[in-house]
C-alpha cells in the first residue's frame, strides 16, 4: 500500500493554496495571540509546562480538567499558547485524538507531550 501523498509539481487550479493556507493560519495565530490577555497567557504556558513535565501525552481540554488553567474567552486562544510551547522545545506533537471539550463535538484536536529534552533539563 503506498502511503505517500500525492505532490503536483504545480497549484491546481481550484484548489486551496498551501502557502495562502499557511499564511492565513500565521496572520489569524498573530491576531489571536495579540487579543489575549497576559495573565492567560502566562497561565496556560504554566500549565503546557506543568503537563510537559509530566510526560504524559495530553490536550488543550486536560488543562482545564485539571484545573490549571480557565477556558479562555476564545477558542483560538489555544493555537498559539501551544505553538509557542512547542517552538520553545516544551512539547511535542504526539498525534491526533478526539477533543474531550464537550463544546466541539468531540472533534479532533493535537496531542501533545513534554519534549524529553525539556523534561530532563527540568528534572
Amino acid at each position: 500500500m503506498n502511503t505517500e501523498q500525492l505532490q503536483f509539481p504545480e497549484a491546481v487550479h481550484g484548489v486551496v493554496d498551501p502557502a495562502a493556507g499557511e499564511t492565513a493560519k500565521a496572520d489569524g495565530m498573530a491576531l489571536a495571540a495579540a487579543n489575549t490577555t497576559i495573565e492567560w497567557a502566562d497561565a496556560c504556558a504554566a500549565a503546557i509546562e506543568l503537563m510537559a513535565r509530566r510526560g504524559t501525552v495530553f490536550q488543550a481540554a486536560d488543562l482545564i480538567v485539571e484545573g490549571l488553567v480557565d477556558e479562555p474567552d476564545s477558542p483560538a486562544r489555544w493555537g498559539p499558547a501551544f505553538l509557542r510551547a512547542s517552538r520553545a522545545g516544551v512539547i511535542e506533537a504526539a498525534g491526533v485524538t478526539q477533543s474531550k471539550r464537550a463544546t466541539v463535538h468531540r472533534s479532533l484536536c493535537r496531542a501533545w507531550q513534554g519534549t524529553a529534552e525539556y523534561r530532563r533539563d527540568v528534572a
